[in-house]
């Protein structure tokens, strides 16, 4: 039985006892018992009024109760016209637009939330309590491969299983690329930030981090590219360290070199033998002090590389002729230096200049590692294949050789300034390359594939950038 009808039944039961106790008066006192019923009827009234005034508030709070559980934050209240009901539901009022505005504000960051996790150049994945996929943004599906609607509700071993299909069913690199990425995301403990590289030697910072969800750790992954950050900061330093280099060492050659000439005025005052020994040494100094020169120079070269002017240029002309310079020597060493694919393409915007000596420097690194490759084995043969190729939306130009020198090195390695594979080289070479290549905008990649070759892939273009 509710509260309401216990007191009411209390109060009826009461009265009925005083009801009652005046039937004896009905015989003897008449009036006066009929002044005592309508006195008990009265106070029966009120005592029901009494009881619904009482419990007033209970009703008051049962439909704050109603409203919280229909979250009806933006609905108000009316008083009952008491002081005690009125201040209560002020109480009330209150707690509902202190709600709704904490409501409105968490719908106001949840939706910047959003929009800031799209647009965040950083991949994003969020994982409900049973370490499934919530959230996939956009720059994870484009650097993970992770199609969001096959995503979501899934654990992240779905795709290192091999039972999960990548987004847009990429290439056997693309696919090798994100599962290695995922694999090594995969690994990472709770609060636990690491670098990782993928297989063409680009890195990224990765870390797995927790939030709390209604009193629960929830788990999400932050994958950031950082190959562009710290090229740019190494192109600083080398930039800076380069011209410090250059100052000091043209000054020095210049006033050495001024300093020798001087000193073959001299060799006319000693004896004619001592005479050839002496210009012999002063030439041979010469010589050394040019060729250093020449090494500072061809690292300022770098530095100082104007921005490309853009003009449109046929990529198989300016190949032919990079081949024609090659191919005696090529034949001299027994090399088979050809296309073996020339798909017809459009002529492209890019600098010829700094493009073919960017290509002349990929073709002799090429013919170079053919060459070790030969000296090594003590036999002849190998090869340099080049080919332009018009497929899966992109134009590329490939540089393959049978030289297979990288070993276990990543292409990272190969473009850090200053390293280099080849006995006597100075490490310029392809970082001149890189160089050329980034300023133009073409994507590259430099690694040993799995038929035994070097290969060097250069993007001249994709569907959308292309011309015409």
């Amino acid at each position: 039985m509710s509260l309401r009808r216990r007191l009411q039944a209390y109060v009826l039961g009461l009265h009925l006892v005083c009801f009652a106790l005046t039937i004896g008066l009905y015989r003897t006192q008449l009036g006066l018992f009929i002044g005592l019923e309508l006195l008990l009827l009265v106070t029966l009234a009120g005592g029901f009024h009494l009881v619904e005034r009482a419990l007033e508030p209970f009703d008051t709070t049962r439909r704050f109760q109603d409203l919280l559980l229909d979250q009806e934050y933006g609905a108000r209240m009316k008083g009952g016209g008491a002081t005690e009901i009125d201040a209560l539901v002020r109480m009330f009022n209150k707690m509902l637009d202190a709600l709704y505005q904490e409501r409105l504000a968490l719908g106001e960051q949840q939706g910047f939330l959003d929009r800031l996790l799209e647009a965040t150049p950083s991949a994003v994945l969020v994982f409900d309590f049973d370490q499934r996929i919530s959230l996939v943004n956009a720059s994870a599906q484009a650097l993970l491969g992770l199609d969001p609607a096959q995503a979501k509700g899934r654990p992240l071993d779905h795709w290192l299983g091999g039972a999960g299909q990548l987004r847009g069913a990429p290439g056997a690199g693309e696919r090798a690329r994100c599962l290695s990425l995922l694999e090594q995301l995969a690994a990472l403990a709770p609060g636990e930030k690491a670098m990782l590289t993928d297989p063409d030697g680009r890195r990224y910072r990765g870390q797995r981090g927790q939030f709390i969800d209604r009193g629960f750790a929830r788990h999400f992954l932050l994958l950031e590219e950082l190959t562009a950050e710290l090229e740019n900061s190494e192109r600083g330093a080398y930039e800076k360290l380069i011209r410090v280099l250059a100052h000091e060492v043209n000054n020095t050659v210049a006033a050495t070199g001024s300093v020798l000439e001087s000193l073959l005025y001299y060799r006319a005052q000693l004896a004619e033998r001592d005479s050839a020994d002496f210009c012999t040494a002063i030439v041979a100094v010469q010589r050394r002090n040019v060729s250093l020169g020449e090494f500072i120079e061809r690292f300022t070269r770098v530095v100082k590389m104007p921005e490309p002017e853009l003009r449109p240029t046929s990529v198989k002309e300016m190949v032919d002729d990079i081949l024609w310079l090659n191919r005696e020597q090529c034949k001299g060493r027994g090399i088979e230096i050809c296309w073996t694919r020339c798909d017809a393409v459009a002529a492209l915007p890019l600098d010829r200049q700094l493009m073919e000596q960017a290509l002349l420097n990929i073709v002799k690194n090429a013919v170079e590692a053919v060459q070790a490759r030969q000296d090594a084995s003590g036999s002849g043969g190998g090869h340099v294949h080049l080919s332009l190729a018009h497929e899966a939306g992109a134009i590329t130009l490939s540089v393959a050789d049978s030289g297979d020198l990288l070993g276990q090195l990543t292409a990272h390695q190969l473009f850090t300034p200053f390293f280099t594979t080849k006995k006597g080289g100075q490490g310029i070479g392809l970082l001149f390359v890189r160089e050329v290549l980034t300023r133009h905008g073409f994507g590259y990649r430099l690694a040993a594939d799995s038929n035994g070759e070097t290969r060097f892939d250069i993007v001249l273009a994709r569907a959308q950038d292309q011309p015409g």
